[in-house]
C-alpha cells in the first residue's frame, strides 16, 4: 500500500469509503482505526486484502459498486492489483443487526470457491433470495 504502484488507489480510498458511507442502503463496512480496511489481514498471502460491507439489499450494493464513481476503481483495478484466478467476492445474507467478522468473510469466500454459488455464498451474477 505504500508503494508508488498503489498510489492512485490509496489516494482514492477516503473518497470511495465516504461515498459508501453515504450511499442509500449502506449499513456498515469493515474498517481499522484509520477508517479503511487496507491494513487488516486475514489471508495467508500478505498481498491479499479484505473488504467487507453490509447493505440493506443487493440492489443497493450493486448501485454503489457499478453505478457510482466506485466503478472507476473497478475499471482501473488492473493498474494496481494482480489478476486473481480464484473467487474474490462473496455475497451472503445475514440476520438484521448482525455484523460479520473477517473470519466469516474468509469462510464464505472459501465456501464459494469450493461449492460455487449457493444460498450460503453467492455472487452478483448468481444470487439467491433472502430466506
Amino acid at each position: 500500500m505504500d508503494s508508488e504502484h498503489m498510489r492512485g488507489f490509496v489516494e482514492r480510498l477516503d473518497e470511495i469509503n465516504a461515498l459508501a458511507d453515504q450511499a442509500p442502503g449502506f449499513v456498515w463496512r469493515l474498517q481499522s482505526d484509520d477508517g479503511d480496511a487496507s491494513s487488516i489481514r486475514v489471508f495467508d498471502d500478505p498481498m491479499m486484502m479484505i473488504n467487507m460491507s453490509v447493505w440493506k439489499d443487493i440492489e443497493s450494493l450493486k448501485n454503489y459498486v457499478y453505478r457510482s464513481i466506485h466503478v472507476e476503481l473497478i475499471q482501473n483495478r488492473d493498474a494496481w492489483f494482480n489478476k486473481i484466478t480464484s473467487k474474490h467476492q462473496a455475497l451472503w445474507w445475514i440476520p438484521k443487526g448482525h455484523i460479520p467478522t473477517e473470519q466469516e468473510g474468509k469462510e464464505r469466500l472459501e465456501y464459494l470457491e469450493k461449492h460455487g454459488p449457493t444460498q450460503q455464498a453467492f455472487t452478483f451474477a448468481k444470487s439467491f433470495n433472502h430466506q
